[in-house]
């Protein structure tokens, strides 16, 4: 069984700055891709960021260098560093893996979700 647990939401204010965590555990076999999406109310799930294994990050076209991805492999995270946040980037910010266990090929994964809400 796969695992994956947000951290770091929260309440910001316009131009202020979180770091959302995520931590993969349990019958991992070799980790894919790591990223974070967001949902908004009454808006479709959409990619912020993601980070395959040994390349380059892709970032959602609204994150406009303001938002930055990071992965450690050995620790089995992900991290995002989000930077002059705007009233429009308030959503739950998901954790999503494509991990393939000692079973399976590669499957999606999703954490439970972290609450961002940017308000004055």
């Amino acid at each position: 069984q796969v695992q994956l647990v947000e951290s770091g939401g929260g309440l910001v204010q316009p131009g202020g700055s979180l770091r959302l965590s995520c931590v993969a555990s349990g019958s991992l076999g070799s980790i894919y891709v790591m990223g974070w999406y967001r949902q908004a109310p009454g808006k479709q799930r959409e990619l912020v960021a993601s980070i395959p294994r040994g390349g380059g990050p892709m970032y959602g076209a609204f994150v406009k260098g303001r938002f930055t991805i990071s992965r450690d492999s050995g620790k089995n995270t992900v991290n995002l560093q989000m930077s002059n946040l705007e009233p429009d980037d308030t959503a739950v910010y998901l954790c999503h893996a494509a991990i393939a266990t000692v079973a399976t090929g590669p499957e999606d994964y999703w954490g439970q979700g972290t609450q961002v809400i940017v308000s004055s």
